[in-house]
């Protein structure tokens, strides 16, 4: 039973939730078979002494004494996880008070009561104007209800107050909305994957916006920016709006959506960096310590490696030193505990390379065992810089070497191939450099200029004029 579909889900409950399922089970306005209960039973006792359930035990304990059925074992099993797929999407329903009052109406409406409908309706409405969030859900939901009191309306012959307009305005909101925000994962996901999606309606969304002017719904214009941020880097003037909007208005939006749009806002930056526009690092670590303020980078108390060592490059570039330190010492403790002392070390290194202590980085690059791949990409990295920057050029050819072999080793897909392979690349081209060939050096920095994908662009163009 262990590997079955119902274990599965009955483990995935908290203990609150197993305890309101058991009494789900015991009700007999659910629940008329007692061997859903004797099974329910069964699991529970699992879980609380943490032993792996298994079918014979299971029977015993439906039909003690008799021998084993397994036809009768699968029906309890069905009955019972049918209990559990019906608990668990009551608790998602009536989790929210919005699907609660929309079919609390619906069930006054079909039953003829008025003033009990009204009622509701008037309650609903005026406990979502009290609402912080105005998310693309939120006007779904607002539709769903308005569209209770059209159906009320329409039943009663009352054409002079159906509430079409308003409903048509509900929907295209909530679905603009939906679109520009789908539009902008599309766009984010397909950076790293190197994926290809057809965006449908997308013009005529972007359209519709200008249009009817509804850039102020800050679920529509912060997407609106931020696709064109995604899109038109070049546009400086858009990151400005959008900087403008979601510092003002993005708690209207929740936790996770606003996450996404920092986001988008630091990896516009972090895209202008790497064309060379070194104001955008200052934008950037704005942004990431506004967003560690107010716990936006934060999911279930963890911080991402992600988040957290782009953290450390960005205040590096900025010439923040000491403050990037006391992020690493701080800071480390949210990161996953597998993860965490590889990191620490990882970063500590990259301070005290800037420091321009070679030996204390190179000291905390053996500290760990870089097994994650990016992290093990940032160290060998690191450890490359060192070397060139020592001028110990046959042990960064070498180095160089194995870098290249374990790219295509580890087969490092989308945009991190890219820009690794295109940093080996070009450093070697630079360490292979004809002496006082300036035809040859100034070919190399108009290729290394014109790459897109290279985090290291800025490195390579100093390295370029310390290496002759």
């Amino acid at each position: 039973m262990e590997k079955s579909k119902l274990w599965e889900a009955f483990n995935s409950l908290s203990n609150v939730e197993r305890r309101s399922f058991g009494r789900w089970v015991r009700s007999p306005f659910f629940n008329r078979q007692e061997r859903a209960e004797r099974l329910f039973d069964y699991l529970n006792g699992c879980l609380e002494q943490r032993k792996t359930p298994e079918r014979t035990a299971a029977y015993g304990q439906l039909a003690p004494g008799q021998p084993f059925d397994d036809v009768q074992l699968r029906l309890a099993v069905s009955e019972l996880y049918k209990h559990l797929e019906h608990f668990m999407a009551y608790q998602e329903v009536f989790s929210s008070d919005d699907n609660l009052a929309t079919a609390l109406a619906a069930a006054y409406r079909k039953r003829g009561l008025e003033r009990h409908f009204d009622k509701t309706i008037g309650t609903a409405r005026e406990s979502r104007s009290k609402q912080a969030h105005r998310h693309a859900e939120h006007f779904s939901k607002g539709f769903e209800l308005e569209y209770e009191q059209f159906q009320h309306n329409a039943a009663g012959k009352r054409t002079a107050d159906l509430n079409i307009q308003s409903l048509s305005d509900l929907e295209d909101t909530a679905f603009i909305a939906r679109k520009l925000r789908l539009t902008c994962t599309a766009l984010s996901h397909q950076t790293v994957y190197q994926a290809t999606y057809d965006l449908g309606l997308l013009d005529a969304v972007l359209e519709q916006v200008r249009q009817k002017s509804l850039l102020g719904t800050p679920a529509i214009g912060l997407y609106y920016f931020g696709y064109y941020l995604m899109t038109q880097p070049e546009a400086t003037e858009n990151f400005d709006r959008f900087k403008a909007m979601l510092l003002a208005d993005a708690e209207q939006l929740p936790l996770e959506e606003r996450r996404n749009l920092y986001l988008i806002a630091i990896n516009f930056c972090i895209k202008k960096v790497n064309a060379l526009d070194v104001a955008f690092y200052r934008e950037a670590l704005d942004l990431y310590k506004f967003a560690l303020d107010n716990d936006l980078l934060m999911e279930n108390k963890v911080l991402s490696p992600f988040a957290f060592n782009n953290i450390v490059a960005i205040a590096l570039k900025v010439g923040e030193a000491n403050w990037t330190e006391e992020f690493v010492e701080h800071y480390a403790q949210f990161l996953e505990k597998k993860q965490r002392s590889a990191i620490y070390h990882l970063n500590l290194a990259r301070v005290e390379y800037v420091r321009r202590d070679f030996g204390k980085a190179l000291l905390h690059l053996q500290e760990a065992d870089y097994k994650d791949l990016i992290n093990n990409l940032i160290a060998k990295t690191l450890q490359l810089k060192i070397f060139v920057e020592s001028k110990d050029f046959d042990l960064a050819e070498a180095h160089l070497n194995a870098l290249s072999s374990y790219i295509r080793r580890q087969r490092v897909m989308g945009y991190h191939r890219s820009n690794y392979g295109n940093m080996v690349r070009h450093t070697r081209a630079l360490l292979n450099l004809s002496p006082g060939d300036e035809v040859e050096r100034e070919s190399l920095r108009k290729r290394i200029e014109s790459e897109e994908i290279l985090t290291e662009k800025e490195w390579l163009l100093k390295i370029l004029e310390f290496v002759r």
